[in-house]
């Protein structure tokens, strides 16, 4: 998970492939100070989850990448997502009871809460992530049941009942693949689906946090329907035409200012 040195040196290897294209065992052993069989048991577990493909002394991007996979999502739009999550964190209050996903964003969110140290939050998220990042803090982490989706690091799939008569949530903060002003916030697994829908029926207000990458996309299945939208947070690369849509639908869009560097 993020925050051990492995997860950490796997994000590092994920960056440069995006980067350079490939990367070799030597010089990945020199940059994070390892052995070459640590370097090459690091390449061989992300094989696995297919996020590259390893070849005489190194490793390239895979073929077809999942582009559900976290580490390749922490490392593209950083700054406008961390820009977002600021935001969204500014909204949030000592004791508040919170629903959050596993996208990225969100996973910046808690971040950002761990930065302001909020105290006494209640956080329901199906992301590893997220809940490891909240482990040395006082917040209450409720996880739903689900299968692990190991390319995301969440559970998914449909949770039943088990959050069902234990009240709502203040706000529900939910990444999103695609968004509509016609059909709502939109993602392209069905099970990541199934838990947003599950989270956003517990949320007495629902925000979709995006950035403009997202504007455009293709998605197929909604988890949460125009109407029932409180607001969107995005940055300010996100088109005037794209807030008038929404503004027409009656949701209100927050842009907000990308730090420079």
């Amino acid at each position: 998970m993020p925050g051990s040195p492995e997860r950490d040196r796997q994000h590092e290897v994920m960056r440069l492939l995006e980067e350079a294209g490939r990367v070799s065992v030597p010089e990945l052993a020199q940059r994070f100070e390892v052995s070459l069989v640590t370097v090459r048991k690091d390449l061989e577990r992300l094989e696995r989850r297919r996020l590259l493909r390893r070849v005489r002394g190194g490793a390239v991007p895979a073929p077809t990448p999942d582009e559900g996979a976290f580490e390749i999502r922490l490392h593209l739009h950083t700054a406008e997502k961390i820009a977002v999550a600021r935001e969204a964190a500014r909204m949030v209050r000592d004791g508040d009871a919170i629903a959050v996903d596993g996208s990225t964003t969100c996973f910046y969110l808690i971040k950002e809460l761990l930065r302001l140290n909020r105290r006494g939050l209640v956080v329901v998220t199906n992301g590893l992530p997220a809940a490891e990042a909240l482990a040395e803090s006082d917040a209450t982490v409720v996880m739903p049941g689900g299968t692990l989706r190991r390319s995301s690091w969440a559970l998914v799939g449909d949770m039943g009942a088990t959050l069902a008569g234990r009240g709502r949530l203040t706000y529900g903060f939910f990444g999103l693949r695609a968004l509509s002003p016609e059909l709502g916030l939109l993602d392209l697994s069905p099970d990541e689906t199934a838990v947003k829908r599950r989270l956003v029926s517990i949320s007495a207000a629902v925000y979709g946090l995006f950035d403009n990458s997202k504007v455009g996309r293709f998605a197929l299945h909604p988890f949460v329907e125009t109407s029932a939208i409180t607001g969107l947070l995005c940055d300010d690369g996100v088109p005037d035409e794209e807030v008038l849509a929404w503004k027409d639908v009656g949701v209100p869009v927050q842009r907000v200012p990308v730090e420079a560097g």
